[in-house]
């Protein structure tokens, strides 16, 4: 019973919030200057992808030459994945969209597929018996039987889908890095093709330009210019970037690009426009921000502000009421 005591003893539960504010202020503060750039890494990732595209492009070519039967897809051989084969979790827990969702996020190749579904059959159950040990042994904060044991399944259920949203958060926070910095390489890219280098060249040098800027957009250029290379249609590239960012604004960048090769029209002009347009969508979204930002406010004006106001304002009032209080009693007495 110690233990249980201390657990739920207020101040120490008071204390340990305390350090935990403490230590993420800390965190937060010195997170910028101890923070390193991954760009090397990112470029290595993308230049493996390069040479895995053109491995494929080989054997594909191997294999229609020789007519004999060759596998072009990565193999996982981890222990995940054999974890997810023996109890065939892709088909009970089979999500269509796991995929493209990994993709947005920055994950390819099948290893974190087996990954996702292997915390997705996991992390319920380590939701459901961290409710049950909490609720049952430490502290049952006075709940009947039937409440705990709602309590436990609400834990499984967010354990559920717990990797979800732990994937859509990181997808979230990838998109608006490269969305932030999209349009100046636009700008970037609209320079270069009209200064006569290729469509390749020219993203391979703004995927080096952009990077101090959005480690997360250079990785994708990187990967569009090494899927222009070896893909048999370029409209797949396009669309493949369109589809790993999911963002409105990229999307129709894509298009412009599709059809300006599609139908020979100028390719600075597409640029031209789409630059145009998507700095106006950063604005917009900017200026929504700031519209919203007062309503955001109200509640923190009213719990912090106001009250230190009206200290402020009366508190010299009430003291001179008191004094002239305290003077008109002295003078009766």
């Amino acid at each position: 019973m110690g233990i249980a005591e201390t657990l739920t003893n207020p101040d120490n539960i008071l204390m340990a919030v305390t350090a935990a504010v403490v230590f993420a202020t800390g965190v937060t503060i010195a997170g910028p200057m101890m923070s390193r750039s991954d760009l090397e890494g990112r470029m290595k990732s993308v230049a493996n992808r390069r040479e895995e595209l053109r491995r494929r492009s080989r054997e594909a070519l191997a294999q229609r030459n020789q007519q004999q039967p060759n596998s072009l897809r990565r193999t996982d051989s981890g222990l995940y994945k054999t974890i997810v084969d023996r109890l065939d979790l892709s088909r009970l827990l089979e999500d269509p969209k796991v995929v493209d969702s990994l993709a947005q996020a920055g994950f390819r190749g099948p290893r974190p597929v087996s990954t996702f579904y292997f915390f997705r059959f996991v992390t319920p159950f380590a939701f459901a018996l961290f409710a049950a040990f909490y609720l049952f042994v430490v502290n049952g904060f006075g709940m009947t039987l039937m409440a705990k044991l709602c309590a436990v399944v609400g834990g499984m259920t967010l354990g559920y889908y717990a990797p979800n949203i732990y994937i859509k958060n990181i997808a979230t926070k990838r998109r608006e890095s490269i969305v932030a910095a999209f349009p100046d390489a636009l700008d970037l890219l609209l320079i270069c093709v009209e200064s006569g280098m290729s469509i390749e060249a020219a993203l391979q040098k703004v995927g080096q330009e952009v990077g101090s800027a959005s480690i997360e957009l250079a990785e994708e250029l990187s990967l569009l210019v090494a899927e222009l290379s070896y893909l048999p249609d370029r409209r797949l590239a396009y669309e493949g970037l369109a589809k790993r960012v999911n963002h409105a604004g990229i999307k129709s960048v894509c298009t412009a690009m599709v059809q300006a090769e599609r139908y020979g029209t100028p390719l600075g002009a597409a640029l031209r426009v789409m630059s145009k347009e998507n700095r106006e969508l950063r604005l917009a979204a900017a200026e929504k921000k700031a519209a919203a930002l007062p309503a955001k406010l109200t509640v923190p004006m009213i719990l912090f502000f106001l009250p230190v106001l009206f200290v402020v304002i009366l508190g010299p009032a009430i003291i001179k009421v008191q004094n002239v209080t305290a003077q008109h009693a002295a003078a009766s007495h």
